[in-house]
């Protein structure tokens, strides 16, 4: 509720609001009923933040998207601030402002390397995800070009969508702290799945195997996957060993056969997801 009252209460007004309800077992449902017609509510049942995206994706109407997960507040000000970048800088098709990091009900300090970056972005980008979905504005024809959130991932499908596109595209910085990003609870999605390592790993494996089709990477851009993806193979190759998961050691070993070889198929990897 917090969450969709810091949108109503925003200082911008131009905007329709999509709820999207996936799957909630709890009174999410009778909660929402107090805003009326102020919203739009979708319902379905619980299919994952990816879905809950794409379901929303497929029914807005505005020509730029700007997300919020449930556990984030908006700034009052961020749509009128961002509506101002946009006008500001009329070729911009993504950008993102700063957050205010909350964990455990206390303000803490990003790390050095959790600094966003601004225009390419591309091969920071591989090594964690350096996009936030509540802090990002999107023109909505970037998901006809590059595609919607991948359904099949659990966790880490920003960070996918964000590489994806930040190889072609620049992805700008707006320096202003516009929101609240919380964080530190037992029941965040990333709190619940081990080795995150894993599905950004099928996430190179899946962009170099695009790559081999159409050529979308430059050559720097290829380079840089490559190596990232080594690396995080190896550390899950080690992970591995270390705890003696031995099905999953043999399915990487082979994985990492292939990368070697530079047979990147995603069909092959999709073990990772599991």
């Amino acid at each position: 509720v917090r969450s969709v009252m810091s949108v109503l209460e925003q200082t911008f007004s131009d905007y329709e609001l999509i709820v999207v309800n996936d799957g909630s077992t709890d009174d999410t449902l009778q909660m929402l009923e107090q805003f009326g017609g102020k919203i739009q509510i979708l319902n379905q049942k619980n299919s994952g933040v990816s879905a809950a995206r794409n379901s929303a994706l497929k029914v807005a109407g505005g020509c730029f998207i700007a997300f919020l997960d449930s556990d984030d507040i908006w700034h009052k000000n961020k749509l009128e601030r961002q509506f101002n970048f946009i006008e500001h800088h009329p070729y911009v098709k993504i950008f993102q402002s700063n957050e205010n990091w909350i964990r455990n009900g206390k303000r803490v300090n990003p790390k050095i390397k959790h600094l966003k970056p601004s225009g390419d972005i591309f091969k920071e980008s591989l090594l964690l995800c350096l996009v936030s979905p509540s802090a990002v504005v999107i023109k909505k024809d970037i998901f006809d070009e590059y595609g919607m959130f991948d359904e099949d991932m659990k966790v880490c499908e920003d960070y996918d969508m964000w590489l994806r596109v930040s190889c072609s595209e620049e992805i700008l910085l707006q320096n202003e702290m516009l929101l609240d990003k919380t964080g530190g609870h037992e029941d965040q999605l990333s709190s619940s799945q081990w080795g995150m390592d894993r599905f950004r790993v099928y996430s190179i494996i899946k962009l170099l195997e695009k790559n081999f089709v159409t050529g979308n990477l430059n050559s720097e851009q290829k380079h840089s996957a490559s190596v990232v993806l080594n690396e995080k193979l190896e550390v899950l190759l080690n992970g591995a060993e270390k705890r003696s998961n031995i099905p999953f050691l043999n399915n990487l070993q082979k994985l990492e056969s292939n990368v070697i070889s530079e047979k990147y198929s995603s069909t092959d990897c999709r073990f990772l997801l599991e």
